[in-house]
């Protein structure tokens, strides 16, 4: 079969697995506390300043932000759909295109890339680089397992914005995107999945993070790994497998990887999901439990906000599970005397969990304050009926942005900025969440 008529079929299937896919209009009409909701949305000022200075970051590159220079898989994922409203098409396309040329024979694929000079050292990512890439250097943080499930929703976030159902063709080193997404998921179904739970699994983080519990530095899988199946990693492949059974024209491929996707779902629900406390628990370990002989700490206290989030946007949660975790959250800020729901999780770890220095409790992946995982529990509870909650969860992410002039990385539960400080991640994920509460507001202002 030709690329053309490959194309061709793609662009078809696409065009009816979005619109499958799209959420459906409001319908009838709009209570009175609904239209003045809706009135304070579409009058908010901060939203527009919020949405310029996006706009602004967004126009400056694709690094994950000043502090970082490398481009980052799983931060271009979160700011993909910006960068295309404010960067040449070409480009964006071009950037999203590298990362494919440094995935491995066998699908793994890497964190980041960047240019580098002659004389450039190896610097702490523990860089390398390719004889057919020259004056390129990339890197893995390989104790976590998100980096192929961002590609492929990157992919599939830049072919529904553009209509580029081409880039599915585009040939790599022998083998056109599509095929190196399904070895992607490959690479996850053969290295990174668990039989006996039927999950895929990861070194122990903190929730989403890249830093695992006994290494000074932590990113690199060694002896000092604990495997374990969490809840971040298996909802962001699931949101993986979703988009690529939507992009793929060939329907006994899609039926092989939406069995596979429906099937860890429900694993993730048995062996991951508490139902006592209505919540997911942080680890399920493979192997060693680190903290089964610590006595004082119970690692299920610790409740997970960026990986629910992600959880939902997965689909997993109903909508009563939805406000219970939203509650949940609602409750560890006001203990934690935090500013916003992307706390990532309370309580923290204790002191000394970590080899690493800079995730002390409260500090970075471990109890800081991140937008760029917060405001992905906005987009979920507007999804999912929830304006108002939305709405007013939204405020502290938005009213530090213009009182810091910025998006910061992360905050300390006092507010204070941390990390890079144009932190592209953050501008992306907060401009999606007022995206759609302006989109609901536009339809029940009717």
């Amino acid at each position: 079969m030709s690329h053309r008529i490959i194309a061709f079929a793609a662009t078809i299937f696409l065009a009816v697995s979005l619109a499958a896919a799209a959420p459906s209009k409001h319908a009838g009409k709009s209570s009175a506390a609904d239209k003045r909701l809706a009135e304070q949305i579409l009058a908010n000022r901060d939203f527009g300043i919020v949405m310029q200075k996006g706009r602004d970051l967004l126009k400056t590159g694709f690094n994950a932000g000043s502090g970082y220079a490398q481009v980052w898989i799983r931060d271009l994922n979160t700011f993909i759909n910006y960068s295309l409203k404010v960067r040449p098409k070409s480009e964006v396309r071009d950037a999203l295109l590298k990362f494919f040329y440094f995935q491995e024979f066998d699908g793994d694929m890497v964190d980041g890339y960047e240019q580098i000079g002659p004389d450039a050292k190896i610097d702490y990512y523990g860089r390398f680089t390719r004889y057919d890439m020259p004056g390129y250097a990339f890197h893995k943080n390989t104790v976590e397992a998100d980096q192929e499930s961002s590609l492929i929703q990157a992919v599939y976030k830049y072919i529904k914005a553009t209509g580029d159902t081409s880039f599915l063709n585009e040939v790599v080193h022998g083998k056109t995107v599509l095929r190196r997404m399904e070895l992607a998921l490959g690479y996850m179904m053969n290295f990174r999945y668990d039989h006996k739970y039927g999950m895929m699994w990861n070194a122990a983080t903190a929730d989403w993070g890249d830093v695992q519990f006994d290494d000074p530095w932590g990113v690199k899988l060694d002896e000092n790994s604990y495997p374990a199946c969490s809840i971040y990693t298996n909802a962001m492949f699931l949101i993986a497998l979703r988009d690529f059974v939507k992009l793929c024209p060939d329907t006994a491929t899609s039926a092989k990887w939406q069995k596979i996707h429906d099937e860890i779902a429900r694993n993730v629900m048995k062996y991951l999901w508490d139902p006592k406390h209505d919540k997911f628990i942080p680890h399920l370990y493979i192997r060693c439990d680190p903290f089964r002989d610590k006595k004082g700490f119970d690692e299920n206290k610790i409740f997970y906000h960026g990986g629910t989030a992600v959880a939902i946007e997965a689909g997993l949660l109903n909508r009563k599970q939805i406000l219970i975790s939203l509650h949940k959250m609602e409750e560890d800020v006001k203990d934690a005397g935090a500013q916003s729901i992307g706390l990532t999780m309370y309580p923290p770890y204790p002191a000394g969990t970590f080899a690493n220095k800079g995730m002390e409790p409260y500090h970075y992946q471990n109890g800081g304050d991140w937008t760029w995982f917060g405001a992905r529990m906005i987009t979920d509870l507007v999804r999912y009926g929830y304006a108002r909650q939305a709405y007013r969860e939204i405020q502290p992410f938005v009213k530090r942005v213009v009182k810091n002039n910025g998006f910061y990385e992360w905050y300390t539960v006092g507010g204070k900025p941390q990390g890079s400080a144009s932190f592209r991640g953050s501008a992306g994920v907060l401009m999606q969440a007022i995206d759609a509460l302006r989109a609901w507001a536009r339809d029940n202002a009717k």
